[in-house]
């Protein structure tokens, strides 16, 4: 299959700070790829390199079959990271004015409809809406020409959990078109949602890229029992799993499925308190702790690496 995006070993500096090292990755036509890491990892200079605006110290890139140069403009859509438009202007004046830098390109109506905004939204000033409907305006405005290759930096940013939905079952659409798509996400269930593939990137250099099932089966590990308690990790150490105390929890740690009821046995028989017992399968934060020591700490998982939705949890880019 022909790529959308070739990169080979990128490297870029900003200073003493090494954002890139050495980084290579391809992106299918047709093909949405999520690059996710924490604040520092090189997602959004990577971008910049991949769209031209940014030049590297090192390396080659491939946009469409050229250059980022010279490739026709008419053919990309991006979201940066950072994005604000006057704020003066109706969602549907903003839309009108970024469509109007094309040749053809949708309606006003259509894109901000493709992006779950009503006609309130479209004649209410940026300045007045809410951040998730300024991300959604966004949205539109990336769209707008309808590309063929499709550039997101965080693109759920401040937008409400219904409105992500919409915004994901929108991205599904168009990659079901043949619509090539790049996100960076700090959303690990964004990112196993959405992505074909996922690049895990740290200080700078791509751990790994591969299927989010792919990549949990090799690296995530076992399943883990989440326990929603007071008591101190000594209560549950018997040698047999490791404990990990979490924010009002513990984690019984490498609890494949045929030992949950071994690993349920030991917290019934420590004599504690507790308020519910979760076994949880590998996820991607896992993989990401597995490849680089470090903990992901983005939206979608709870810090010790338990989703978002255990009991107690809580729920950016060097460059």
């Amino acid at each position: 299959m022909e790529s959308a995006l070739v990169a080979e070993g990128i490297k870029k500096r900003y200073g003493d700070v090494e954002a890139l090292s050495g980084v290579s990755l391809s992106v299918d036509r047709g093909e949405t790829v999520a690059l996710i890491g924490p604040n520092g990892a090189g997602k959004t200079t990577l971008v910049r390199i991949l769209l031209g605006t940014l030049t590297p110290d090192a390396g080659t890139v491939s946009v469409l079959g050229s250059a980022p140069q010279s490739v026709d403009r008419e053919r990309i859509g991006l979201l940066p990271q950072a994005f604000t438009p006057p704020d003066r202007l109706t969602g549907r004046e903003l839309v009108r004015y970024y469509g109007g830098l094309y040749d053809d390109a949708m309606t006003p109506t259509a894109a901000l409809d493709s992006v779950g905004l009503d006609g309130r939204v479209a004649d209410t000033r940026y300045e007045d809406l809410s951040g998730g409907e300024r991300r959604r305006v966004c949205v539109a405005c990336a769209l707008v020409n309808e590309p063929d290759l499709l550039v997101l930096d965080e693109p759920t940013t401040a937008i409400d959990p219904a409105g992500r939905r919409s915004l994901w079952a929108l991205l599904e659409d168009l990659a079901e078109g043949g619509v090539t798509v790049l996100l960076t996400t700090h959303d690990m269930i964004e990112a196993e949602r959405l992505a074909d593939r996922v690049g895990l990137l740290a200080e700078g250099r791509l751990v790994d890229l591969g299927a989010p099932t792919e990549l949990i089966a090799e690296h995530g590990g076992e399943g883990r029992l989440v326990v929603a308690t007071e008591a101190g990790v000594e209560t549950l150490s018997d040698g047999n799993f490791p404990v990990e105390a979490i924010d009002r929890g513990l984690v019984v740690r490498d609890v494949p499925p045929e030992r949950v009821d071994e690993a349920v046995g030991l917290v019934a028989g420590a004599d504690i308190e507790y308020d519910g017992l979760r076994w949880t399968a590998p996820t991607l934060e896992e993989v990401y702790l597995s490849l680089t020591g470090e903990r992901f700490e983005g939206r979608g998982v709870w810090p010790s690496g338990v989703a978002a939705d255990a009991p107690g949890a809580d729920g950016g880019d060097r460059r």
